[in-house]
């Protein structure tokens, strides 16, 4: 049985709590979590899942990623992903610059465009590295092309590409770099005029503070891309964008432990995915019946409702069109709920399911990095294939 190094979150829990001169109970007393989960946590014994880490975070005024240890560095060398962020970094960079007379040919505008929607759909296909190797030149075209000739198609594709880099960034744990992303994205939608893509963009700034644990801001920045994207009327587009905003909401209410505002939520987007059906097309946002109901499980999860997470998990069936990064997603949430409600077997299975489907997205998602830490730690005798997904993403 493999045995986890002083590099795991516990272990840099109870260094975080050291410096700031607190012992175990007087941090607990801090957490809506007992003084015995945070001592487990601590010694490796037990998970730190991502409800509990943002908690931890915000009682000690640190960023999470203090805590998760993200980017994890030696992996993405390894994988000489690193080495595709500084590119991008410099291409976000370049957003205010004007055209570019060093650029000697860019590709036609309608070329660019399909571009753009090309690299955001690789990103859903889970093919980070090509999306990252793609990103900057594309970033730089579509740069000079939007401040050559302006048109709300080049401003909106730009503002696309900003996403992709956003989207990115946070896969691979670089969340400075995302906030940076998301910042060009705001200035590159108001450009085009665009409020569903400026209602977009509300809802990822939303989830940068469900994985801080600042449930309160997330959900007045999902109720202002409501107020957003309710300038542009009822059309398909904007519908599945508010229906979007209120399945954020939904787990933000659930980390907040609202129950009853994640039941409203839930039964709002219900009523828009019945009205516009599938609509994973809109700005790739998967929302559709489908996604409402992974949702809906998520929402338990987040709730730690384990068994009705379970029961949900079991009867979803996923349709083909869904996204790889979605069905990864939903995977590691099941392998989470299939490890807290004894299915040790169901959940090894369903983490290996999504490192087949998804090895960049799986490797470092901190969820499934924190699952099979727990699985390690409930195994009497480890079975070969966790011994490898151990080793596989570094523990």
């Amino acid at each position: 049985m493999p045995t986890l190094d002083e590099n795991h979150t516990g272990a840099r829990i109870k260094e975080q709590r050291r410096l700031a001169r607190l012992t175990q109970r007087q941090l607990a007393q801090l957490l809506p979590y007992s003084y015995s989960l945070l001592n487990q946590v601590e010694c490796g014994a037990r998970p730190a899942t991502a409800d509990f880490v943002a908690a931890v975070a915000h009682s000690l005024k640190i960023d999470v990623t203090v805590l998760t240890g993200q980017p994890y560095v030696t992996e993405l060398q390894r994988d000489r992903l690193a080495e595709l962020v500084r590119p991008i970094r410099e291409a976000l960079d370049l957003y205010d610059l004007g055209p570019n007379p060093a650029l000697i040919s860019v590709r036609t505008d309608d070329c660019l465009i399909a571009s753009a929607d090309q690299i955001c759909q690789e990103v859903r296909a889970t093919r980070l590295r090509n999306a990252a190797q793609k990103l900057p030149d594309l970033i730089a075209e579509l740069t000079h092309a939007a401040w050559s000739s302006p048109s709300t198609q080049l401003w909106q594709a730009l503002a696309s590409t900003y996403r992709t880099a956003h989207d990115i960034s946070v896969k691979l744990g670089y969340y400075d770099l995302s906030a940076v992303a998301l910042g060009r994205m705001d200035w590159a939608a108001q450009r085009a005029s665009d409020p569903c893509l400026a209602a977009v963009r509300q809802y990822m700034r939303a989830l940068v503070y469900f994985r801080e644990g600042e449930y309160r801001i997330g959900q007045r920045l999902v109720a202002a891309g409501q107020k957003i994207v309710g300038q542009a009327g009822e059309t398909r587009e904007a519908l599945a964008v508010a229906g979007q905003l209120h399945l954020g909401a939904a787990v933000l209410s659930a980390r907040a432990a609202d129950e009853t505002s994640v039941s409203l939520h839930i039964s709002e987007a219900r009523r828009i995915a019945k009205q516009i059906g599938d609509a994973s097309d809109v700005h790739w946002l998967s929302f559709g019946p489908a996604n409402v109901a992974l949702h809906k499980m998520s929402a338990a999860v987040e709730m730690r409702q384990y068994d009705n997470a379970l029961k949900q998990a079991r009867k979803i069936k996923l349709p083909t069109q869904l996204a790889t990064s979605r069905r990864a997603h939903f995977l590691i949430d099941k392998a989470r709920t299939e490890m807290e409600t004894g299915h040790s077997e169901g959940a090894l299975k369903s983490l290996v399911e999504a490192r087949r489907l998804a090895p960049e997205q799986t490797r470092y998602h901190p969820a499934a990095r924190e699952t099979i830490t727990g699985l390690v730690h409930l195994s009497r005798r480890t079975p070969d294939s966790l011994n490898h997904l151990a080793a596989w993403v570094g523990l």
